[in-house]
């Protein structure tokens, strides 16, 4: 079947009927779709694509990952909601000739001192308006840490996640993430970020080729995203980068990567590594070498 809406659960169901359920992302099934699109085509599709020997199956989901997997679909949006209110008031102070400096703590900082103060720049509509926007502010962050809370308790409590956490950079909002999305990785070998989007993000199973005009954050998936986060915190942290092995490969990559692109090769390494943590069900360790090297196992 085309991995979709639904398909894991019938995935399920036909499994325990004693069928071979495969999932396959529909981009790799469209080459093999002739003429218009319709159920006889595209089964037809599905016919001829699965015998392909080098087809990529997206490992069918337990109903316990999709339950971790809608709790950070959710999250994500409300971030996303978040984000966007907190862009509006930027946008409607700034025109009003009042700046605060970049980052969220900032704001929620100086914002109640704004509205009480600036009542010269802000217009008694315009207080009004920032402060209901404040205030569904306030209510997204009790949802969102909310559902942070749940999805870090659960993480806690499952083995994966546990040895996921023992990865540089990864806590359990990632750890829960790549869980969800991959279960124990044995459909990826050696994954990278995209492959991580092709089973991580439902956006990617549509079939539809990405919008080269969006931008690198809004193509990614979830897991891919928390990767490149997790790589920006491990390249902040550089005296930690000695303790996990990963002081040596920084600095080369450094003196020849513009920093951007060294934040997504690390999100790579860090992926791999987390991939493998997963196939042989054990914790992230260093393993010093003969010539005094280290490398991540």
């Amino acid at each position: 079947m085309e991995a979709c809406v639904g398909a894991h659960h019938l995935s399920r169901k036909l499994a325990s009927l004693g069928h071979d359920a495969r999932l396959m992302p529909a981009k790799y099934v469209r080459p093999y779709s002739k003429g218009q699109k319709n159920d006889f085509n595209d089964a037809e599709a599905i016919a001829e694509a699965v015998q392909r020997p080098t087809m990529k199956f997206v490992a069918t989901k337990t109903a316990e990952q999709l339950d971790l997997q809608a709790l950070h679909r959710v999250r994500e949006r409300l971030v996303s909601q978040r984000t966007g209110i907190i862009n509006q008031i930027r946008a409607f102070m700034l025109e009003r000739g009042i700046a605060v400096r970049q980052g969220i703590g900032f704001l929620r900082t100086e914002l109640p001192t704004i509205l009480a103060t600036r009542t010269d720049a802000l217009s008694p509509r315009m207080l009004r308006v920032i402060e209901e926007l404040a205030g569904d502010w306030r209510r997204l962050d009790q949802r969102i840490d909310g559902l942070s809370g749940e999805i870090e308790a659960l993480a806690r409590q499952d083995q994966a996640c546990s040895r996921l956490m023992t990865v540089p950079g990864i806590g359990p909002i990632i750890s829960s993430a790549m869980v969800a999305a991959i279960g124990t990785g044995d459909v990826l070998q050696r994954p990278r970020l995209r492959r991580l989007a092709r089973t991580g993000a439902q956006a990617d199973l549509n079939g539809r080729p990405h919008d080269p005009r969006q931008n690198l954050e809004a193509r990614q998936s979830l897991p891919a995203r928390l990767f490149v986060q997790a790589a920006w915190v491990v390249l902040v942290r550089i005296k930690d980068w000695e303790r996990y092995g990963l002081k040596s490969w920084i600095e080369a990559a450094k003196r020849r990567l513009h920093h951007n692109v060294l934040a997504i090769a690390l999100a790579n390494k860090l992926a791999r590594i987390a991939w493998a943590v997963l196939a042989k069900g054990r914790a992230f360790e260093l393993t010093r070498t003969d010539d005094a090297g280290v490398r991540s196992a």
